[in-house]
């Protein structure tokens, strides 16, 4: 069976500069916030062209940071999608501000810039002030973020931007994650840039609010010791850093491989009842996930599953119709519509850098054959 993602495959195509990597940070003694977090901290910054990135234990907890480091929390509301991994909402609550989920861009299955536009010109009745908005980059590709940035400049409220699935991703030629006030990154092991376990990192052109956050995620100390404001314990590892410090090297090579497999599946789907999935002008998309759409999507996963193809959905339930959440979190005007067909229909095929050629061709015959 061809899988749909294999991290153990990443770790043993880089086995040597790994385990080089862990022997160092093993060998210093040192495992939390030592010099590989640091180091790795300014590679990133450096790579995303931004003063400042500070290293945490995972992606959520990287936009729980940006928004606690921005006072954002109980009276507030932020608004992002229901088409998203629960963590972007889950952020959201855990600093105790309200979610207000918008609705998608069948297209590119985004933030609908309109709604969101018409959202912070005339707020829902009945819910907190809107205070800040987490647009997510999903898949692999950029939100339409140009009005959705002027209308938050309008509103006057920040625009966050959530990069777990877009390290690398641009548009207009810069990368996502320096548009927004701040951006958040998860390092999940299956990530395009991903660690050996949990991991994540944030980063802003802000350096104070880099400061607040660099506090914040070690129980607000300045001086050891010493919490000058209410924090959290959310540290990145020294051992996870040294091999982020491997592989970030190695990022834009992997985001070239995953591309040149996205466009095998595209020449595969030419002439079929399935379309390749869409490209937003002027960006750069780095599928970390390749997806495609059908009304018959479970039959498809079936018939590619007795092929050996596997599949994956992201999301089969959209956060607002999840039991957690249903019935208790505020909907756009839209109502989520597009989402909740989204959800009934998406497919995710096989997509990581160490797909062999042959393992692609594979792929590719068995969706000519269940799509043709």
């Amino acid at each position: 069976m061809i899988p749909l993602a294999d991290p153990g495959a990443a770790y043993r195509a880089q086995r040597d500069a790994l385990d080089d990597a862990l022997g160092r940070a093993l060998d210093s003694g040192w495992y939390i916030l030592g010099g590989e977090g640091a180091a790795f901290e300014r590679e990133f910054a450096a790579w995303l062209g931004l003063p400042r990135a500070v290293g945490c234990a995972n992606g959520t907890d990287a936009l729980v940071l940006i928004l606690r480091g921005m006072g954002i929390g109980p009276g507030m509301t932020v608004c992002t999608v229901s088409h998203t991994a629960v963590a972007t909402v889950a952020a959201i609550e855990m600093v105790g501000a309200t979610p207000l989920l918008l609705d998608i861009d069948p297209d590119t299955y985004t933030m609908d810039a309109d709604e969101l536009a018409a959202v912070l010109e005339d707020p829902p009745p009945g819910l907190p002030p809107v205070r800040a908005v987490i647009a997510v980059h999903l898949y692999g590709q950029a939100c339409d973020l140009r009005p959705m940035l002027a209308a938050c400049e309008a509103a006057g409220i920040p625009l966050i931007e959530d990069c777990a699935q877009a390290h690398g991703a641009t548009l207009d030629g810069r990368k996502l994650g320096t548009l927004g006030a701040a951006a958040a990154f998860s390092l999940y092991p299956t990530k395009n840039l991903g660690a050996l376990g949990d991991a994540g990192i944030l980063a802003t052109a802000d350096e104070a609010l880099a400061e607040r956050i660099a506090a914040i995620r070690q129980y607000g100390w300045k001086s050891r010791y010493i919490s000058d404001m209410v924090g959290v314990n959310s540290r990145l590892d020294e051992l996870q850093a040294a091999v982020l410090r491997v592989r970030l090297p190695l990022l834009e090579g992997m985001n070239a491989r995953r591309n040149a497999i996205a466009e095998a599946y595209d020449a595969a789907l030419a002439g079929t009842s399935l379309a390749p999935p869409a490209r937003r002008a002027g960006t750069t998309h780095v599928f970390h996930q390749y997806v495609v759409r059908s009304a018959e999507r479970d039959a498809m996963a079936s018939m590619l599953k007795e092929l050996g193809v596997g599949t994956g959905i992201h999301y089969p339930v959209p956060v607002h119709l999840q039991p957690a959440y249903l019935n208790r979190v505020a909907l756009g005007p839209a109502g989520c519509s597009e989402t909740e067909v989204a959800s009934r229909e998406v497919l995710s095929l096989p997509m990581f850098p160490e797909l062999t050629d042959e393992q692609v061709a594979r792929v590719c015959t068995a969706l000519r054959q269940v799509a043709g």
